[in-house]
């Protein structure tokens, strides 16, 4: 199997190549510069490797939630990618990614998604696949929490590392809490790995990002009224 796989809904940059078992990466942090850095970043990948993206099986994204404009240009190479060399791409939702680098099957993960406000999504493990149980969805101090059954659950990503509301509110679901971890590519390509065994790939025209909301900050009387 060979599959390319990119991350940028955070400000993490990177990149992961799949090829016969063997998975080469490249990282960066990019705040703001995810289109400077990805596609050399790819380039170095596919390099290293010596193969063409003809000789991919598949290209896979993280489709978010996260940075509106590290999404967009994380879709668009490979969408770019996947067109010039005519192959399917598997998206995979950067909730899901991080639940597959955690090292449980059992995970509850949450990103700041800004404005106070949290994306959230848990997943759970059976049979050696990832199983959506809750997400992904923007959820709210002010909002009523989502229901979740089980108490084996590992709380992870940067919205439970900020938000004690919401940390407080899965405790009960929760005996621990894993901190640090934001979606990496090698995330992305441990699900998407599967998903292409399973016939999950889909042509590019059929890729979409997964955004929730369409913003990112509060106008100052919104501010003013929440504090």
């Amino acid at each position: 199997m060979r599959l390319l796989a990119v991350e940028t809904s955070s400000e993490l940059c990177s990149a992961a190549l799949v090829v016969d078992g063997h998975t080469l990466k490249r990282q960066e942090e990019a705040p703001n510069r995810h289109g400077e850095v990805l596609i050399p970043m790819v380039s170095a990948l596919l390099s290293e490797a010596g193969i063409a993206a003809t000789q991919l099986d598949a290209l896979a994204f993280g489709q978010g939630p996260g940075s509106f404009t590290g999404i967009r240009i994380g879709v668009g190479v490979v969408q770019g990618l996947a067109l010039g060399a005519d192959r399917p791409v598997i998206p995979v939702p950067s909730l899901l990614a991080v639940a597959a680098q955690s090292g449980s099957t059992a995970a509850l993960v949450a990103f700041d998604a800004r404005m106070g406000e949290a994306y959230l999504g848990a997943y759970r493990q059976r049979g050696g696949q990832w199983e959506e149980a809750l997400g992904p969805l923007l959820v709210t101090p002010r909002g009523e929490l989502p229901a979740l059954e089980g108490s084996d659950w590992l709380l992870c990503g940067n919205g439970f590392d900020s938000f004690n509301w919401l940390r407080e509110a899965y405790t009960p679901h929760s005996p621990s809490h894993a901190r640090g971890l934001r979606p990496r590519a090698c995330g992305v390509a441990s699900v998407a790995q599967g998903w292409l065994s399973q016939g999950r790939a889909i042509a590019v025209d059929e890729a979409a990002p997964i955004y929730l909301r369409d913003k990112v900050a509060l106008t100052v009387a919104e501010r003013r009224a929440n504090a």
